[in-house]
């Protein structure tokens, strides 16, 4: 997919700023209790809190202790506690326990409780129940905004998805407001931003990722822009942590790319290391000098990070080339194009009795669900019995979770052609009962997901094999099967410059589309800013859609920057409805 007047991107703001500012910040809270003290850290805020202050800096304010909320205090503990916590209830009964176990032994302490990003009136109210309120100080941390990479922001609430439901139109308008007169005379950095829900496209964020990030992510579980690659991709025994951004030079040339492409750059990319290693053969011993103090250290760092990135190439491969995995994509592919859904369904079914895995198997029943506009009750039933007998009884509320946000659920029952449906089935085999009952289905009612897909063309029709080293389009980020509905619409609204034309589509999403104009930047189309946008993704966003969107940024000469609540994937989504059972 070529545009005309392409154009190189151009650069993204500095949002390095974000980091100082809240280290600054936390800095002063700490000092706010001056002296040696412990800290206790919530465990989803140490990783954020890694990338902010390291330990060093810590140390320099006085850390002493460092623990993770839930531990208890070792017994020659520090007078002053600190507590780092999100504003949770269970946390702070927590620290309740702690202060009023002091209070019973008749040891003295300083407590404070530090928020992030903000406190709720709800843990104060704990506090005073529990009588320590009075014991303790209160601050808030406001860390709303980690800059993971130069295009990449996350708020890092991974809970988002689980726990809220909003739509911002209202908070962006505020905001706005708020704003005012404050931006007279000044030339705007971004030119167009787009708030997009996740509950807008499951599908996506659904599928198995194919993309090298995207499978690092699934793989091993990329954690605040870092991943900790173990003994079978270090090749010893050591575990090591790697920052995975743009500053990584072979990670920045394949994180984007479909695996397919991976190894033959690495391959590639060994041989060009090997040749500038081979340089010195020739060299006199001034050159020899020169290319120990300019080049050595970093062909040295570039050939660790290629061993590793191979490393964790052959660990992806191990893991995927299954058989498992390849009819796990020619699954979803079917459910993804519509075709073959009586197989897919016996596929899953399968999947469950082998006892494959209980998140895969979950995963796949909501792919289906969300493709066919849900279940119909024969379906439902038996695949809710034989996953309940198969991973548990107690994942009955999982099921009620994914009914409840939409992921999994039944159609309605009453279908005019049920009866005749029955009839038929008898007279058949169950195969052929099978393709006759899908069949029932597509008459009976029409599913929003191939609507839409069928309107914004989701999958593309090509001749012969799909080019994965020279993509058409964003379809690649899928092996050319699926265009991510998310970037889609952003690529449509682009195009058409508005939601004129796509008045069906929103329809069809059961959504709400707001279109906010400055008519500064649309008086002034040549300004860099129009060539920047933000995107925000409410509930997580997908490693497949960040390449699909970085594709689409290419081809257009613009620069995308992702704003998110949290980096999620399939495997999240479905822990996320697991944990809520809690």
């Amino acid at each position: 997919m070529a545009f005309a007047g392409r154009r190189d991107a151009p650069e993204p703001p500095d949002f390095g700023i974000l980091k100082r500012l809240a280290r600054d910040q936390l800095v002063y809270l700490l000092e706010q209790l001056p002296g040696k003290k412990d800290l206790f850290i919530e465990a989803d805020l140490m990783s954020p809190l890694d990338r902010i202050a390291n330990v060093s800096i810590l140390k320099q304010h006085d850390v002493d202790k460092l623990y993770k909320v839930e531990t208890r205090p070792a017994p020659g503990a520090s007078d002053q506690f600190c507590f780092l916590v999100r504003p949770r209830v269970r946390t702070m009964r927590f620290i309740a326990d702690i202060v009023n176990a002091d209070k019973m032994s008749g040891r003295s302490r300083k407590y404070k409780i530090i928020f992030s990003p903000q406190k709720f009136y709800a843990c104060e109210m704990v506090l005073e129940e529990e009588g320590v309120f009075g014991d303790v100080t209160c601050d808030e941390w406001s860390f709303y905004l980690l800059p993971l990479d130069e295009d990449i922001i996350s708020m890092e609430l991974p809970e988002f998805f689980r726990d809220y439901f909003l739509m911002s139109h209202e908070l962006w308008r505020d905001l706005e407001e708020e704003s005012e007169g404050e931006g007279q005379g000044r030339k705007p950095e971004i030119g167009h931003v787009f708030l997009m829900d996740r509950d807008v496209d499951y599908v996506t964020a659904l599928c198995s990722q194919v993309v090298y990030e995207g499978l690092v992510d699934d793989t091993f579980r990329i954690k605040c822009g870092s991943v900790d690659f173990g003994p079978d991709v270090t090749s010893s025994d050591k575990s090591i942590k790697v920052l995975l951004n743009a500053q990584d030079k072979v990670f920045s040339q394949i994180r984007n790319e479909h695996f397919s492409s991976v190894f033959g750059f690495l391959s590639q990319k060994s041989r060009n290391l090997q040749a500038q290693y081979d340089r010195r053969r020739g060299m006199d011993i001034k050159q020899m000098k020169d290319f120990v103090s300019q080049e050595l250290k970093g062909l040295k760092q570039e050939h660790r990070l290629l061993s590793l990135h191979i490393g964790a190439c052959e660990s992806i491969m191990k893991k995927k080339t299954k058989q498992d995995f390849q009819e796990t994509i020619k699954a979803e592919h079917s459910l993804l194009e519509g075709f073959d859904i009586r197989e897919s369904t016996s596929f899953i079914e399968e999947h469950i009795d082998r006892q494959v895995s209980p998140i895969e198997s979950l995963r796949l029943m909501c792919l289906l669900s969300i493709t066919e506009n849900g279940l119909v009750p024969k379906d439902y039933r038996s695949l809710k019995t034989q996953y309940l007998q198969s991973y548990g009884p107690e994942h009955l509320l999982t099921f009620h979770n994914l009914k409840r946000i939409g992921l999994l659920m039944e159609q309605a029952a009453g279908e005019t052609l049920t009866a005749v449906e029955s009839k038929v089935s008898k007279l058949v085999t169950d195969r052929a009962a099978g393709k006759i009952t899908d069949a029932f289905n597509s008459l009976a009612r029409k599913s929003n997901f191939r609507a839409i897909s069928k309107k914004l063309g989701l999958i593309p029709r090509v001749e012969g094999e799909y080019d994965l080293k020279m993509p058409r389009d964003m379809a690649y980020v899928f092996g050319g099967a699926y265009v991510p509905l998310s970037c889609k619409i952003i690529e449509q609204v682009l195009e058409r410059r508005g939601w004129q034309g796509l008045e069906e589509v929103v329809r069809l999403l059961n959504g709400n589309e707001f279109s906010v104009s400055d008519s500064t930047v649309e008086d002034n189309p040549a300004w860099e800013s129009q060539r920047v946008i933000l995107t925000v993704f409410l509930g997580g966003c997908t490693f497949s859609e960040i390449a699909a969107l970085r594709f689409l940024g290419k081809e257009r000469g613009c620069k995308f920057i992702f704003l998110t609540t949290a980096i999620t994937n399939s495997a999240r989504m479905m822990e996320a409805m697991i944990e809520a059972r809690a």
